[in-house]
């Protein structure tokens, strides 16, 4: 398994960027809730973090306990999310990158980003790194990924006692076979992203569509003047 490292920060903090954010975002694929994302700045002589790598990897009881010590060592840390309002008024991509941004206002000053994937033009600042697999390669964005994962689980969970049977509590959103099968069976809750193609598809089936097409061709004759 490969470990995440402190080598992009180094050659930054070297060149005199002493202010490197690692940036990751989580829930970009879920059916529900926000994308939450979180930015996390490091110590050049950060120590304690050995255990830190992909949250993906990770234990949940793992996730928790690196999540506290992360929030301790870090230089700074921010979280930001973005609703299923803004997500389906924005799309994914602008609401995760509005996600970021809310996150990176609450660490200050940054000299450098690492960004988990691909670069984020929303953000505004020309000075960043895109890493692929960002997450199993840059210690900044492993401790990112904690952090934001480790926040939106803690918010399925709350919302998975208010709406029971989707079992956001463990699948944390995602379209599981469980989820479909409430989905069809209780309904689109508030929380649900009405733009993601599955919701879209339940709210608005086939059927009823042609159907609503057909009784609004009928409502024409095909002889009406169009005037």
């Amino acid at each position: 398994m490969q470990m995440p490292t402190l080598e992009f920060e180094q050659t930054l903090w070297d060149s005199g960027k002493l202010r490197v954010a690692g940036v990751d975002e989580v829930g970009r694929g879920a059916f529900c809730a926000c994308v939450v994302a979180a930015a996390v700045i490091l110590g050049k002589n950060v120590t304690g973090l050995e255990e830190v790598r992909d949250s993906k990897t990770l234990s949940a009881a793992q996730r928790e306990r690196l999540n506290h010590v992360i929030r301790q060592k870090a230089v700074a840390f921010g979280i930001g999310a973005a609703s299923p309002a803004e997500i389906d008024r924005l799309n994914i991509r602008r609401a995760t990158a509005l996600a970021m941004q809310r996150a990176l206002r609450q660490v200050g000053p940054v000299d450098h980003l690492l960004v988990d994937g691909h670069r984020v033009p929303e953000l505004g600042l020309e000075n960043q790194t895109a890493l692929v697999k960002g997450d199993s390669r840059s210690l900044s964005i492993a401790c990112a990924s904690i952090v934001a994962k480790v926040c939106r689980d803690h918010l399925l969970h709350r919302l998975a006692l208010r709406y029971p049977g989707y079992g956001w509590e463990h699948n944390a959103g995602y379209g599981t076979a469980e989820h479909q099968a409430a989905l069809t069976e209780k309904g689109v809750t508030p929380h649900h992203r009405r733009s993601f193609a599955p919701i879209k598809l339940i709210l608005n089936p086939p059927e009823v569509s042609q159907a609503i097409s057909g009784e609004s061709a009928g409502l024409i004759p095909e002889d009406a003047d169009p005037a």
